[in-house]
C-alpha cells in the first residue's frame, strides 16, 4: 500500500532538525520509499562530476540531498 504524506511537491517547509535547522525552502521531490524529501537549497553536498560534452572541465557540483520527513514541518502560508 502506498504511503501518504501531508507534505507534497511545491510546499514550503521549515527544517526543524539537523545542520540546516531553521531554514525554509520549497519541496522539490518527495521520496516515499525512503520517507524523505528534497528541499531546495538545503542539505547541500558536493559531488564530483566527470568532464563531459556539457561540462568540459568537470570538477565539483553542489546537489541537494534527502532529509527525513520527520525533520521538516509544513509552513502555513
Amino acid at each position: 500500500m502506498a504511503k501518504k504524506f501531508k507534505i507534497k511537491k511545491g510546499d514550503e517547509v521549515l527544517i526543524i532538525a539537523g545542520d540546516d535547522k531553521g531554514k525554509t525552502g520549497e519541496v522539490l521531490q518527495v521520496l516515499t520509499k525512503k520517507d524523505a524529501v528534497i528541499v531546495k537549497g538545503c542539505k547541500l553536498a558536493k559531488k564530483a562530476v566527470k568532464p563531459s560534452e556539457e561540462n568540459k572541465d568537470g570538477g565539483f557540483a553542489e546537489k541537494e540531498m534527502p532529509i527525513h520527513i520527520s525533520n521538516v514541518k509544513k509552513v502555513e502560508a
